[in-house]
């Protein structure tokens, strides 16, 4: 299957940076869309910023012009960038793929794949 691994998350002071790093590995055939979600305590999961395949980008509006999403194809990888950071930017992030995966029998149906999830303290 697909394994994702998560890595950057950390406590860091207002205004302060970070940068998150998810890399995809396994039977990958092609990965489409890459993203990453957060979510804060008591609140539902939300989109932080999506990237296709072709490079197309969405953000949510809270983050827009703070965080950049990016992603290295040939090593399945994609990055969020986090600047001026702000304590309601708290919350554990999760990257999101979505992935073909190919097997035995050929390329399997397109599927949702999660990140362990990293945990962002912004400090005021």
């Amino acid at each position: 299957q697909v394994q994702l691994v998560e890595s950057g998350g950390g406590l860091v002071q207002a205004g302060g940076s970070l940068r998150l790093t998810c890399e995809a590995s396994g039977n990958i055939y092609r990965i489409n869309d890459m993203g990453w979600y957060r979510q804060a305590p008591g609140k539902q999961r939300e989109l932080v910023a999506q990237i296709t395949s072709g490079g197309s980008t969405n953000s949510a509006d809270s983050v827009k012009g703070r965080f950049t999403i990016s992603r290295d194809n040939a090593k399945n990888t994609v990055f969020l960038q986090m600047n001026s950071l702000k304590p309601e930017d708290t919350a554990v992030y999760y990257c999101y793929v979505g992935v073909y995966t190919i097997g035995t029998y050929g390329v399997g149906p397109p599927l949702g794949q999660w990140g362990q999830g990293t945990q962002v303290t912004v400090s005021s």
